[in-house]
């Protein structure tokens, strides 16, 4: 959501002073958007909820950090990926990866061949393969996996970002790259059964560095720590706006060929941006691994990316605090409905994802846009009825 200026000049702020009360509340909301949401997130919710809900909550909060991203490189840098659910999809892998080696080196059955190693998990078991892989074994230390989900996927997505956009693949071209790539991933890993899980994924993941995810405990700190972490990537996003680099953004995905003569290399920033966006998915793919106890090709394919998408459009696509909102409601209005309405659910969000891009263009953020824009046309005309 903007933030207006509100002393920037005396007569804005003697403006804003005397402002209706419509207006002054879009203000208001606009300025404290982030403290608004994060006394939802941590106060309102826990305190509404038990226990299986909040963990549902948590489960939408982990698809947030995708639609954070989303805003970045969509609504500010003009660069609609359809394939977030790849990085998402890296994250909860790697963070599997290493909550299914924990586990096994605790299981007594678990089968170790060679007399050294890590035990190999229980479907490498199953699919005849008797030695770890060697890109499996780094991920029995933490202090490889935690750093690897992290910098893994964010150099990956540089990578693919800036070899498309020195090539000058944009648009919906790009999107079309980025929708094949994800599809890929999710054949893959059905496919390697023996190295993935294959479309079941990687199951039984009951801890994390030795503490337990499965009490009502572990789902409340799980529930916080993705709420601080959530929070922490509103603001790094924030700040990347309202920096140099946030400007020169907003310039490429207006006038890109303006900013190359200018002497800027566009496919740098945008590559930077969508790893940015990576980076964020990727942490919220490993918070829903650790929320739910398991990885699985449903979430890195298609359809997951799609919806990646359609969060960031509820919510606005234009607006940081917004894209976490359009996230929890679409989440929520999925569960409420597929759980009353059972044969009919599917009809429902298909409406909204109708309703909201021919109404709502600018998501639930526009509404806010809308009434101040409202007022202030109000308070204009009346001072130039008084004049």
């Amino acid at each position: 959501m903007k933030e207006l200026p509100l002393s920037s000049t005396p007569s804005d702020a003697a403006r804003a002073a005397s402002a209706p009360a419509g207006w002054r509340g879009a203000l208001l909301l606009d300025k404290y958007s982030v403290l608004i949401l994060a006394l939802v997130l941590l106060i309102a919710i826990p305190a509404l909820t038990g226990a299986f809900r909040l963990g549902l909550f948590a489960k939408y909060l982990s698809f947030a950090f995708c639609a954070v991203g989303l805003v970045l490189t969509w609504g500010y840098g003009g660069i609609l990926s359809l394939g977030q659910g790849i990085f998402f999809g890296l994250g909860s892998y790697m963070m599997a990866m290493y909550m299914k080696l924990e586990a096994s080196s605790n299981d007594p059955a678990a089968a170790v061949f060679g007399g050294s190693g890590p035990p190999v998990p229980d479907f490498m078991t199953w699919n005849s393969i008797d030695k770890l892989p060697w890109w499996w074994a780094p991920f029995e230390h933490g202090w490889f996996a935690l750093p690897a989900i992290l910098i893994i996927p964010t150099i990956i997505a540089f990578v693919l970002g800036y070899a498309n956009f020195r090539k000058r693949v944009g648009g919906v071209y790009f999107s079309i790259v980025t929708l094949a790539l994800a599809s890929i991933m999710s054949i893959v890993i059905i496919g390697q059964q023996g190295y993935t899980g294959g479309v079941n994924g990687i199951t039984n993941l009951p801890t994390f560095m030795g503490y337990s995810i499965q009490s009502n405990t572990a789902t409340l700190i799980m529930y916080y720590v993705t709420c601080v972490l959530l929070l922490c990537a509103v603001l790094a996003g924030r700040f990347i706006l309202k920096s140099r680099l946030g400007k020169v953004l907003i310039a490429i995905r207006d006038r890109e060929d303006r900013i190359r003569f200018s002497g800027y290399d566009p496919a740098l920033f945008k590559g930077f941006i969508f790893a940015v966006a990576a980076l964020f998915s990727a942490v919220g793919g490993a918070m829903f691994t650790l929320q739910v106890g398991f990885a699985s090709p449903s979430v890195c394919g298609i359809v997951p990316s799609i919806e990646m998408v359609i969060y960031a459009a509820v919510g606005g696509r234009l607006s940081l605090v917004g894209a976490v909102y359009g996230t929890v409601i679409v989440g929520a209005a999925k569960s409420f409905l597929s759980e009353n309405f059972v044969g009919f659910w599917v009809y429902f969000i298909g409406a909204l994802f109708i309703f909201v891009p021919m109404f709502l263009p600018k998501g639930l953020a526009g509404i806010i846009d809308w009434l101040r824009n409202r007022e202030q046309n109000r308070q204009d005309k009346n001072q130039g009825a008084v004049q």
